[in-house]
């Protein structure tokens, strides 16, 4: 048996029918006879369309506030993920990330993640369950605010898990092919990657790749 962290990005978790078809995956993972967290970023462009709405109703939107708004929309994702893997019959639990114990400094917007403290993780885990994060969001201890990690961050979520949680793999899941030597939408000569070291990936996010978040990398 291992423990696998799994990320699944908005795209994966678009609509009612990809959260079902994430569920399955996730719920064969655990058929398998594996451990199971996963860390979900909020459905399609739901991000987006909070920002537009923040922006509505304030020019300068208060940056706590705003990350107040837009951390909600991984935890519509994460409980109606929970939901799709119970109708399954296998048990699974969501958390937001303070609750995952996500400790960030009081950066609104882009935060750090300085400590991960997943008690509540570990007993879900020892419980039998499945564990569902919300990605991209942490908590600060000083201010006992909620905190974002920056456009991204749920890939950043999934790795500190998988660090903290001393995960044997962190599967990182898009909804491309994989790794391409450049942007295949402007170079058509672009290769995918089989491998990539940490050193290369670390270049190549710092130049704008958006496979991985910047920080989930380092």
């Amino acid at each position: 048996m291992a423990l696998i962290v799994q990320k699944y990005g908005g795209s994966s978790v678009a609509d009612a029918e990809s959260i079902k078809r994430v569920a399955k995956r996730i719920v064969d993972t655990r058929r398998a006879g594996h451990d199971v967290v996963v860390a979900v970023s909020a459905m399609g462009d739901t991000t987006d369309e909070l920002l537009d709405l923040a922006g509505q109703v304030a020019p300068i939107p208060a940056p706590r506030e705003l990350d107040m708004l837009l951390s909600s929309g991984e935890r519509i994702s994460m409980a109606l993920l929970a939901m799709a893997i119970s109708s399954m019959g296998f048990e699974a639990r969501s958390f937001t990330g303070s609750q995952a114990g996500m400790i960030t400094d009081a950066t609104h917007g882009a935060a750090r993640i300085v400590d991960v403290t997943p008690i509540r993780l570990r007993e879900a885990l020892d419980e039998g369950a499945i564990v569902i994060v919300a990605g991209f969001q942490g908590f600060n201890r000083d201010t006992r605010d909620i905190t974002t990690l920056g456009r991204g961050g749920s890939d950043t979520t999934a790795v500190a898990l998988a660090a903290a949680l001393e995960a044997d793999v962190c599967e990182i899941y898009s909804d491309v092919d994989g790794v391409f030597t450049a942007d295949p939408r402007i170079v058509p000569t672009a290769r995918t990657r089989d491998r990539v070291s940490y050193e290369e990936m670390l270049e190549m996010a710092a130049c704008g790749a958006k496979i991985l978040h910047l920080r989930c990398v380092e």
